[in-house]
This record gives C-alpha cells, sequence and structure tokens, in this order.
C-alpha cells in the first residue's frame, strides 16, 4: 500500500519503510530503511534514503534527526547545482531553435575531431542554409523569420540520430556533427533533411529548400580546416543553385565520380 500524504497543516519529516517475505538470495536482504524528503525553496528536490539488513526492526529516533539535519543541508547545495545546470543548458542553447548555440558547436567540434583522430574513427560534418531566407526578413518581416528558424530546428531534430550534434551556428546557418560517420552517411542524411523540409510548408514561408556542404575528417584536419572544407563546401553548393548539396574532397588527388541524389545534385569537389 501506498502512503498517504500528511494530515492538513503538517510535513512529511521521514517515512519508514519494512521489507518482508522469504529471501531468494543467499544474502542478507534489506529489512528496513528510513526516507527523509530533501526541502529546496521551491518544493522538494530530492529523498535522502537510508536502508538496513540488520535483523531489529525500524532505526531510531537520533538516526531519523541526524538524517532530517543532513537533508536539510543538501537541500540548498541541491538547489544551486540544479541552478548552474540550467544556466550552464540554457548558455549553450540557441533561443530561435533549441538547438545547440555556435559556441558549444566549436567546443564539441574540436572535442569530436580530437576523439576520431585519437581512435581513428570516421567524423563527417554538414553545413546547412536555407536557400532565399533574406527574402523571408525582407517580406514578412525578421518576427516571421524567427518563426521559419524555429521550424527548421524543429526538423532538423526530428530527422537526425540520437548521437549527431544539430547546431545553429549564425544567421540562417545550421551545423550537424556526425559522430561515426562517413560521406555516405552525411549525404543520406542531407536527402532525409530535404525530404523532410519539402513534405510540409512552413506556414511563415511556405517550402523552403536547403543548400549544403559536406566533409569527412581527414588525418591532416584540425577543427578549423575541417569546419573551412565544408563551409567552403556550402559556398560552392549555393553558387551552383538552390537546394544542392556540395561534397569536399575525402582524399588528397582521387578524384571522385559526380552523383545525383534523389532530392538534390550533389556537387563533388575533386580539388
Amino acid at each position: 500500500m501506498e502512503p498517504g500524504p500528511p494530515p492538513p497543516g503538517r510535513r512529511l519529516r521521514a517515512l519508514a519503510l519494512y521489507y518482508d517475505g522469504t529471501p531468494k538470495a543467499e544474502s542478507t536482504p534489506v529489512g528496513h530503511g528510513f526516507a527523509v524528503p530533501i526541502q529546496g525553496e521551491a518544493g522538494t528536490v530530492g529523498l535522502l534514503s537510508v536502508f538496513s539488513r540488520r535483523p531489529e526492526r525500524g532505526l531510531t529516533e537520533e538516526v531519523a534527526s541526524e538524517l532530517a539535519d543532513l537533508a536539510a543541508r543538501a537541500g540548498p547545495a541541491i538547489e544551486n547545482a540544479l541552478r548552474f545546470r540550467e544556466a550552464q543548458h540554457l548558455a549553450e542553447i540557441d533561443a530561435h531553435t533549441g538547438l545547440h548555440n555556435r559556441r558549444y558547436f566549436h567546443e564539441t567540434l574540436a572535442r569530436e575531431v580530437a576523439r576520431a583522430h585519437r581512435y581513428q574513427r570516421p567524423l563527417a560534418l554538414l553545413i546547412v542554409d536555407l536557400d532565399d531566407f533574406k527574402e523571408v526578413n525582407d517580406r514578412l518581416g525578421h518576427l516571421a523569420g524567427d518563426a521559419v528558424l524555429a521550424q527548421v530546428g524543429e526538423r532538423v531534430r526530428n530527422v537526425v540520430r540520437s548521437a549527431d550534434i544539430p547546431c545553429r551556428v549564425g544567421g540562417d546557418e545550421f551545423a550537424i556533427i556526425l559522430p561515426e560517420s562517413t560521406l555516405a552517411d552525411a549525404e543520406q542524411l542531407f536527402v532525409r533533411l530535404q525530404e523532410h523540409l519539402a513534405a510540409r510548408p512552413i506556414p511563415e514561408a511556405g517550402r523552403v529548400s536547403i543548400s549544403c556542404g559536406i566533409a569527412e575528417l581527414r588525418p591532416q584536419d584540425d577543427a578549423v580546416s575541417f569546419f573551412e572544407r565544408a563551409d567552403d563546401a556550402l559556398y560552392r553548393a549555393k553558387e551552383a543553385g538552390k537546394g544542392r548539396v556540395a561534397v569536399a574532397a575525402s582524399a588528397i588527388g582521387r578524384p571522385k565520380e559526380n552523383g545525383t541524389s534523389a532530392i538534390s545534385p550533389i556537387e563533388r569537389d575533386d580539388g
């Protein structure tokens, strides 16, 4: 039976727990315990629980008082830690899209590049730009432009894997870090994202297309050169037309054949 709420005008100080039954394991089972709520300014922030395997039932009033004192001291510390974590989270999140922001992107890209080099694992990067976004701002205003960015951010989150790291890196430019991924994985993600955007118009702007630059980490890359190769590929994609993806070279001196996506032409950098 679950415990009910305390009587009106009184608060829960401690909850005694007792266990009964024949143990199935050879070890001594837990027989009883105490649970004390940890209170903060905004209410209960946790529960301090102590359990015993001793045969005698119950814990003393002295133990209950010590646990209550410990919980009272722990409450403010836990609330401060929660506030710090929330502030840290907000400092890493872009307010318009809910994606990670530019600072988080560059810090994380540096870590992922170092990890990929250390363990010789693949790493891919997409830099994405909305086509004709300036016209949306000029025609509908910046509030409507912010709403479009929010919609795109939501659709990016719906498409990426849980291991991928989507970020807004400025203006209408997005970046997606793909750990353990190759160029082929990145191209497939571009196609899925383009399809997802084309499937349902955004109320403020209609159908939105994207241009994209893709790079796969090379042995000589650091985080800066890796980003620059993907960003250069994005500029080539936008110069070639709307809804295109350009792929930076994955190896020096080895040209690749041109390919075509089911959604957008894929331009490859042979240099």
